[in-house]
């Protein structure tokens, strides 16, 4: 069994979110009650990522669904690493299950989306990694010094 990051940490990571995602805009009201549900489950880990009914679980992934001002699909994931030593933070755009035929007169708009929102998830990631948050891109570059200190 992984232990989770403490709800303290999990709030970090979602401030850096909001304030990429939304900027001084409110966020959805969907978003809101989301987040006062969380709020209302305070430091209770059990509370805060399972009965809380927030977070959805997939696999060894928790994702909390966030959006952003211009796409309401975007997610903050909490992953397990590969290496079984902890977990990251990962900014889902959650917009690469499906896409329009090439043919289609909604597949400019659809690159375009997705465009944006690979630029907010860097940002995101971003923010998460100057405020000592982990991510993907963390764990790939301590993998590969482990890797190199071991002569693989």
């Amino acid at each position: 069994m992984y232990i989770l990051p403490e709800p303290s940490d999990v709030w970090k990571a979602i401030e850096a979110y909001m304030r990429c995602a939304y900027g001084e805009l409110n966020p959805p009201v969907a978003v809101q009650k989301r987040l006062e549900t969380l709020r209302a489950a305070g430091e209770n880990r059990d509370a805060f990522y399972f009965t809380s009914g927030v977070f959805e679980r997939v696999s060894r992934k928790f994702k909390l669904r966030l959006g952003n001002w211009f796409y309401p699909h975007m997610k903050l994931s909490i992953d397990w690493r590969p290496d079984d030593a902890g977990f990251f933070y990962r900014a889902d755009t959650h917009d690469r299950h499906i896409r329009p035929s090439p043919a289609s007169k909604d597949y400019a708009a659809f690159l375009e989306l997705m465009e944006k929102n690979q630029k907010l998830a860097q940002d995101i990631e971003a923010s998460w990694e100057n405020g000592g948050l982990p991510t993907f891109k963390i764990y790939l570059k301590q993998d590969l010094q482990r890797r190199r200190q071991n002569g693989r």
